[in-house]
């Protein structure tokens, strides 16, 4: 029974790694269309 979870529990892995980064990537996304050129500032 044992093997069971720890199987369920190596393949939870990689998807909290997909949700994280799909996650980053819709923030990054939503804020620069937001606030346009606002993530790469030109050095003043």
């Amino acid at each position: 029974m044992q093997q069971k979870y720890f199987v369920k529990y190596l393949s939870l892995g990689p998807v909290l790694l997909f949700v994280n980064l799909s996650l980053t990537a819709v923030l990054l996304i939503l804020f620069n269309y937001w606030f346009p050129d606002l993530l790469f500032h030109p050095l003043p």
